[in-house]
């Protein structure tokens, strides 16, 4: 049978187990979300421009725009001064979400300039 001891001890324990669980406010939570998913489309719809400017087709377009969420992705968690689990609830928040999202964005603004300077070199020449 367990006597006293052992039942403070068990409290103890269970103390400590919830000291360990981080605690996140769900608004804190849900801005830092909408602050990730501005910063993505607003670099998508930049390295998208900058893609059609410099005139990227087919894959290196889109090799271009992961590299582009990459380094968007790098900015985040250096703005997290590398501490993103005081930030968010897991890594795959900065690192993944959102990118798929941006991709329209990027094509849109990838084509955009791509083909207006494409039509402004042919009526020079």
């Amino acid at each position: 049978m367990a006597g006293p001891s052992d039942s403070s001890s068990s409290e103890k324990k269970s103390n400590e187990a919830s000291n360990d669980v981080p605690t996140f406010s769900a608004e804190n939570l849900q801005n830092n979300m909408k602050v990730i998913y501005y910063s993505r489309t607003f670099m998508s719809i930049i390295g998208g421009v900058i893609a059609g400017i410099l005139g990227f087709t087919g894959l290196m377009g889109f090799i271009f725009y992961f590299l582009v969420m990459a380094v968007t992705s790098i900015g985040l968690i250096a703005k997290a001064k590398f501490s993103v689990n005081s930030y968010f609830d897991s890594w795959n928040r900065v690192l993944l979400d959102g990118i798929t999202g941006g991709l329209m964005s990027f094509v849109l603004f990838w084509t955009y300039p791509f083909f207006k300077l494409r039509n402004f070199q042919a009526v020079i020449h």
